[in-house]
């Protein structure tokens, strides 16, 4: 596959702060990853970066070979920058067209990449309405709008469903999928079940150092796991019994109401069969059980 961006030994510091320390991973083409971390943790200013908005001190970073925020990169990355605004005072048409006709579109085609962009966060039948007019939700999908002027070929999304209701946070979560195919994403949230469902690359970020770049969860050669989640509490009778079932590795349990097991995986092949078994035998009903670990278990080894 293609390089998509390379970031080797990056760093940056603003007065005597270090803000991001020596990173280095690799994104590809067709890559839909995740930017997680604590507030502080250096996320923004990686974007900006990313964006050419800011120089790194040191280190070198690339994006579809070319310097980051270099002329060549002109139209091929989109971007949302963290609580984007538009002015109040025009309406979203016009100042879409604005945006397209820095990008060196003409006065038709900037109009027409306008409507185009409107279209895909369903915002078409507002386009000359005052961003003042529009509920915060609009205002979101306006701001996501201007990131895919141009058909990038990658799109950076920082906090893109922060403060948005459930409904608007689904449209643009399928937005981002649906276009996954077209372009590639890197996408900043502290939404990590949201991430878990759209990325298949994940950055941990904390206090400036990359914690681990890795693909999101997969079942491992010899240890497979299973998430369970049950309707009340479990009884320690119940778990010992669990624990001496032949294919249990170990249990954990990250909250009252949940167990992980991490599994032989040359014994696992019936052993959903098996549990839900035991928990009939002993009267214990369960809400879901899921294959694998999840993101927030993997990344804090809550199993």
């Amino acid at each position: 596959m293609s390089s998509l961006i390379r970031c080797q030994q990056l760093s940056k510091h603003f007065g005597r702060k270090a803000v991001l320390q020596q990173l280095d991973f690799s994104l590809e083409l067709g890559d839909t990853a995740a930017l997680i971390g604590p507030n502080g943790a250096g996320k923004t200013t990686l974007f900006s970066i990313l964006c050419g908005y800011l120089a790194a001190d040191s280190g070198s970073v690339t994006i579809l070979g070319q310097p980051a925020g270099s002329a060549a990169l002109f139209g091929k990355v989109g971007a949302l920058p963290q609580d984007a605004q538009f002015d109040p005072s025009f309406s979203i048409l016009e100042q879409l067209q604005f945006y397209g006709r820095l990008q060196g579109l003409t006065a038709k085609a900037a109009t027409d990449e306008a409507m185009r962009v409107l279209t895909l966060v369903d915002l078409a039948t507002v386009a000359k309405h005052k961003a003042a007019m529009l509920s915060h939700g609009m205002r979101k999908r306006a701001a996501i709008a201007q990131a895919f002027i141009g058909q990038p070929q990658l799109v950076l999304l920082d906090e893109p469903t922060a403060g948005l209701d459930p409904a608007n946070a689904l449209a643009i979560r399928q937005l981002i999928s649906q276009l996954s195919g077209e372009c590639s994403f890197l996408i900043s949230s502290h939404n990590i079940f949201e991430l878990e469902q759209l990325c298949n690359k994940v950055l941990f970020l904390d206090k400036g150092i990359l914690q681990s770049s890795s693909n999101t969860p997969q079942q491992g050669q010899n240890t497979q796991y299973l998430t369970l989640q049950l309707e009340q509490e479990i009884s320690p009778v119940l778990l010992q019994q669990l624990q001496q079932l032949t294919a249990v590795h170990s249990i954990k349990q990250p909250q009252r109401k949940q167990l992980v097991f991490s599994l032989h995986a040359e014994h696992a092949s019936n052993f959903d069969i098996l549990l839900l078994q035991t928990l009939a035998q002993h009267g214990c009903n369960y809400r879901s059980l899921t294959k694998g670990q999840t993101l927030e278990q993997k990344l804090f080894e809550i199993a």
